[in-house]
């Protein structure tokens, strides 16, 4: 047998052995990882829905799933909407909390996002962004308020603080918000979160 050939042989066999282990791998830590993502957003809807003491899925679809949460006593005390979209250099993911009526946005949580860092990455960042979307009325349209601004007094009252230097990345969080607040509502109005028992779809 020539060298060349012996070469092929160990290197198929190295890559047959190498993608096995990985596959391996994968499969006995793919259910822990799941796990670890859904305690990761179980907590964030005690974050983003004050007074939540229990939540469940409520709908899921392709970029959005609704949780409602409750108090102790099981009423509704509001809803998580955890979403994904497009920012300027890759996916954002967020989550939502908002009242029974889907009147007020209670907070925002980013849960994550690729933006670049040190602009549009400060969507993660308390004190330049998500601080202005705290107890925020969105019983209108949200838009951006430019240029930014250092308090929530200096906005309007659907207006929400824009990232200086990364407006892309501030649209692409405001737009997905409102895309996904309207979704909300029309999933009220077709009755799919009145009920305590509804099916995930």
């Amino acid at each position: 047998m020539s060298l060349s050939a012996r070469m092929i042989i160990v290197l198929t066999f190295v890559g047959l052995l190498s993608g096995s282990f990985l596959a391996t791998v994968n499969l006995l830590t793919k259910e822990r990882i799941e796990l670890n993502r859904q305690r990761e957003i179980e907590e964030a809807i005690l974050q983003v829905v004050p007074g939540t003491h229990s939540s469940q899925k409520l709908y899921e679809e392709k970029d959005l799933t609704v949780y409602i949460g409750k108090d102790k006593k099981g009423i509704l005390v509001g809803f998580a909407i955890q979403a994904s979209g497009i920012g300027f250099q890759g996916k954002i993911t967020l989550l939502l909390g908002t009242n029974p009526s889907i009147k007020k946005i209670n907070s925002l949580k980013i849960i994550d996002q690729k933006e670049t860092p040190g602009l549009g990455a400060k969507i993660n960042d308390r004190k330049s962004f998500l601080k202005f979307w705290d107890n925020k009325d969105c019983s209108n349209l949200l838009t951006l308020h430019k240029p930014a601004v250092k308090t929530q007094e200096e906005l309007g009252h659907s207006e929400i603080n824009t990232i200086t230097g990364a407006t892309i990345s501030s649209e692409a969080v405001l737009n997905l918000v409102n895309s996904s607040l309207n979704r909300l509502r029309q999933l009220e109005k077709e009755g799919r979160l009145s009920s305590e028992e509804q099916d995930v779809n």
